[in-house]
């Protein structure tokens, strides 16, 4: 029996259960988080659901977009987007702050923020969206929704006057072949822990072309 057939949305507030869940699933294993949270200390599922949570409830509260892949009215994939100028809007919140450290504690706070800090100082100059959290929920996945996806996402910011390109990171080698095959170039490297973290970057093509008229 085929797949049923994947739509492409934007996502509001009304999706954040949904989207909570999506991307606990999609990090419980990412080498990144596991170190930042301390994933061989008991607790360490309670606190990825807290940075997940406090960083959906902020986004949507400041009206950052997000796309979204459904299969039948499921939330199969979902990426968060922030755009030029307000890449740390999130992380740059004291209420945001003050409930990852009550939930996470200040070690982990203090190092989930000094990971933000080591990704923006690896951006490119000029406008650039960055993914701060991107997945496709595990039961879906080796169906190519994440190419939909993210081509998805590489439409929306296409279409923002002088937008430059997509930037996401990760420090899971087993996506680096499949971030490089949809054209993502490697820009940074900063080391997280033992892991090594990728910067990775998409080129807007449309703002190249506009650019060489």
């Amino acid at each position: 029996m085929p797949d049923a057939p994947a739509c492409i949305c934007q996502l509001d507030e009304g999706y954040a259960r949904e989207a909570r869940s999506l991307l606990f699933h999609a990090y419980r294993h990412d080498p990144t988080y596991a170190w930042l949270f301390d994933a061989q200390r008991p607790g360490y599922e309670r606190r990825l659901r807290v940075v997940i949570r406090e960083w959906l409830r902020q986004h949507f509260y400041l009206q950052l977009p997000a796309i979204g892949v459904l299969v039948e009215d499921r939330l199969a994939g979902v990426a968060l987007i922030a755009p030029p100028l307000r890449r740390l809007g999130v992380a740059d919140s004291w209420a945001w702050r003050l409930r990852m450290v009550l939930g996470t504690g200040l070690r982990c706070t203090r190092r989930y923020l000094d990971y933000q800090a080591a990704l923006a100082s690896c951006l490119p100059g000029g406008q650039v969206h960055v993914l701060p959290l991107l997945g496709v929920h595990p039961q879906f996945q080796g169906r190519h929704l994440g190419e939909q996806l993210l081509q998805a996402v590489h439409d929306w910011c296409g279409e923002i006057p002088g937008t430059q390109g997509v930037v996401l990171d990760t420090g899971n080698e087993h996506y680096l072949a499949f971030y490089r095959r949809l054209g993502y170039e490697e820009i940074g490297e900063v080391a997280i822990g033992p892991v090594r973290e990728r910067i990775l970057f998409y080129p807007n093509t449309l703002s190249s072309s506009a650019t060489s008229v």
